[in-house]
């Protein structure tokens, strides 16, 4: 059994991780660490855990194996590198880091000290990511032109979403780096990275981050991927779309239904059943621990994510193209 501590309960998805993790079969959780050692206590009490008020003790326990990092996201660099380097396995929420030097530098950190760093890079595993690369590779649609993904929700406007999401010192940007996140590799996925990008931020809650936002990214190929996200949209669905010489590729997910529908040149239309997972972003990191999965692609995802989303802020930030 694969004993596991969760770093911080900053991160919205703190909690659904350690539900995944006490539920695997592989895995246990058997203690926290929290920069908030009040929240950090709470939680303990909620799920019966150990709290560690010091990370270095934590770190240093024989008995914990492995981490899930759910620190403030202009943490994971130093939270990271110090689990890495006391050769604990690590889950993180993405980004890695807000820079692609610093991804490079953790995922050398991980191969060094031969532990296991993975990224939660969740739609890149479930049934739309997996059944759209396979159609795209297999060359449905032909050539691809243009690939499309938009993910927004209404957080700022509704309320919902915790302030400190809109805090430039401890997310390293708005909803460009959260939420679009999963635009971002989507695309990289079907169409790898970028030689540039060219992005426009929008603040329509007036705060010191974007709320909403789009990137145009640039592929010396022809292919052009757009990111769409915010925090700011009701009733915006998750979409994909692929569109190529030989058709377009259209995927939606709205209450509760996913939809993949294939056009073609000739002007048909075909309903497409999704491919089932073979395993979720948590079953990946487990299984690369245990030595039954060789790793895939998480890595190089996740290294040209944070390289992606560099260069998309520092567009932002000066309004203009940046080269990747």
């Amino acid at each position: 059994m694969i004993r596991v501590a969760i770093l911080s309960y900053w991160h919205v998805h703190a909690e659904e991780y350690t539900e995944a993790f006490r539920n695997h079969p592989e895995t246990e959780v058997v203690a926290l660490w929290d920069e908030n050692v009040k929240r950090g206590a709470s939680y303990a009490d909620k799920y019966g855990v150990e709290c560690i008020p010091s990370l270095d003790e934590l770190l240093s326990r024989t008995d914990i194996d492995a981490v899930v990092v759910t620190t403030p996201t202009t943490m994971h660099e130093d939270v990271i590198a110090r689990a890495l380097r006391a050769k604990k396995h690590v889950f993180t929420e993405k980004v890695l880091s807000v820079t692609g030097a610093g991804a490079e530098a953790l995922m050398a950190e991980a191969t060094m000290n031969n532990v296991i760093l993975t990224v939660a890079l969740r739609r890149r595993y479930e049934s739309e990511g997996i059944t759209i690369e396979r159609l795209v590779k297999e060359g449905t649609v032909g050539q691809p032109t243009l690939i499309r993904v938009r993910m927004a929700h209404n957080g700022a406007t509704a309320g919902w979403l915790p302030e400190h999401f809109y805090s430039l010192e401890e997310c390293g940007g708005g909803a460009m780096i959260d939420l679009g996140c999963h635009p971002m590799y989507l695309i990289r996925l079907l169409a790898g990275i970028p030689q540039a990008v060219t992005a426009a931020y929008g603040y329509m809650t007036k705060r010191k981050v974007e709320d909403h936002a789009a990137a145009l990214l640039h592929y010396d190929s022809g292919v052009i991927g757009i990111a769409e996200t915010g925090f700011v949209t009701g009733g915006s669905p998750y979409t994909i779309e692929v569109h190529g010489t030989e058709g377009s590729l259209l995927f939606t997910s709205e209450q509760g239904e996913d939809l993949l529908t294939l056009r073609g040149a000739d002007g048909t239309v075909k309903h497409i059943p999704l491919d089932k997972p073979e395993g979720s972003m948590f079953d990946e990191w487990v299984n690369r621990m245990l030595g039954t999965k060789p790793e895939g692609d998480n890595t190089a995802l996740a290294i040209d994510l944070s390289r992606i989303m560099e260069a998309t802020n520092e567009s932002a930030r000066i309004g203009g193209t940046v080269r990747i």
